[in-house]
């Protein structure tokens, strides 16, 4: 039978009619918005350009052509009848290779976390950072010129403190103690990729949602639409808008280093270079071709300040959005497929250890089959 046939089948014939009522008074409300927004277009635009907010490609130049890959990550959990089976997957993928590019790079690079866990409600908190944690270390590790991150540049920051301020409290669990081994080294290569000091690398952060509005704060636009959506019409193909500090958060940035242990003093100096490394990100918005939404892409203050480097960094862009079935650069499409993959790998995972128990296990085999029953999945990247 057609999927498509299958949408409803569990939904009252009343609860779908309404429904739909409602989705037509929803577009009816975005309609509106549409039109306000086509009437300003164009005056948003001449705005823009007079503020010289709005520069071409063409004014960078065109150095050669950079080595890329995107990484990316994901993690699941299987809750099960007496524990939770858990995994995470972080994995680089290099980009399409420029024409005078002679090295061969070993790919894909990946680190993979796969554990049993009590029943605690702060393991996906936890091991949401393991993930992001290795994601950052492949990103230092890659020896391409560009290293595409998925997702805004402050997410780690956010994640990591979520997982310091849970995981001293949650030590039964082996996830836990991951992160807390190494949680130092995390910090570490989330400094390297904040201030961007080699000048041979570049890190850029991709993110596909974002609720920033430099723009629109900037030019004191009273609009709701944030600047990627806004930008998306406004930038004409070989666009970009000029480097811009990212926008402060409403309260200061803050990082429970306290939490790590034997780091000593060292915790105040790590958590010092993070926040000070974060209120020097700039971000832009870039349009390659008329078939893509504008990309944000944000990056250290030591791109965005020179020229060359940020030739280097939009032509490596530009080089990666090469199909028009794919709205975001190559090497981040990519890696982003395979680590969704994970999530729908883990029925066979469990399987597979629950094979292996039954065929150690002494006792009553249905005693396995039962503790190893799963009832719910989570999964995010």
């Amino acid at each position: 039978m057609d999927s498509d046939k299958l949408l409803f089948t569990d939904l009252p014939a009343a609860l779908v009619e309404e429904l739909l009522n409602e989705a037509v008074n929803a577009g009816s409300g975005m309609l509106k918005t549409f039109q306000e927004f086509k009437e300003n277009r164009d005056k948003q635009r001449e705005e823009l350009i007079e503020n010289g907010l709005i520069i071409n490609e063409s004014d960078l130049g065109y150095p050669l052509l950079p080595t890329t890959c995107g990484v990316d990550g994901s993690y699941a959990i299987e809750r099960l009848l007496t524990a939770d089976f858990i995994a995470s997957a972080a994995v680089a993928v290099e980009g399409l290779t420029p024409p005078s590019e002679k090295r061969y790079w070993e790919k894909p690079s990946h680190s993979v976390y796969v554990s049993m866990e009590v029943h605690n409600p702060d393991t996906a908190t936890i091991l949401r950072a393991v993930m992001l944690g290795r994601e950052l270390q492949l990103a230092v590790k890659a020896p391409h010129d560009i290293v595409m991150l998925d997702g805004t540049i402050t997410l780690p920051i956010i994640y990591f403190n979520q997982a310091l301020n849970r995981a001293p409290e949650s030590l039964e669990l082996k996830c836990s103690q991951e992160f807390l081994k190494n949680s130092l080294e995390y910090l570490e290569a989330y400094i390297s990729i904040l201030t961007g000091i080699r000048s041979d690398k570049h890190y850029v952060a991709i993110p596909k949602y974002s609720t920033r509005r430099e723009i629109s704060k900037l030019m004191n636009w009273n609009i709701k639409q944030d600047d990627r959506g806004l930008l998306t019409a406004i930038l004409r193909p070989g666009e970009m808008t000029r480097p811009l500090p990212l926008e402060k958060p409403a309260q200061p940035w803050h990082l429970n280093t306290k939490a790590i242990p034997n780091i000593g003093s060292k915790a105040s100096v790590v958590e010092k270079q993070i926040i000070d490394a974060l209120y020097h990100v700039y971000v832009c918005h870039y349009k390659p071709h008329s078939w893509l939404p504008a990309i944000r892409l944000e990056f250290a203050e030591s791109v965005a300040t020179n020229k060359y480097r940020l030739a280097t960094l939009i032509q490596g862009i530009k080089h990666q959005c090469a199909a028009a079935s794919m709205l975001e650069p190559f090497p981040i499409y990519l890696a982003d497929r395979m680590v969704k993959a994970l999530s729908r790998s883990m029925p066979a995972f469990r399987q597979i250890a629950a094979q292996y128990i039954s065929e150690k296990y002494d006792g009553d085999i249905g005693e396995v089959f039962f503790a190893m029953h799963g009832y719910r999945s989570e999964a995010g990247g």
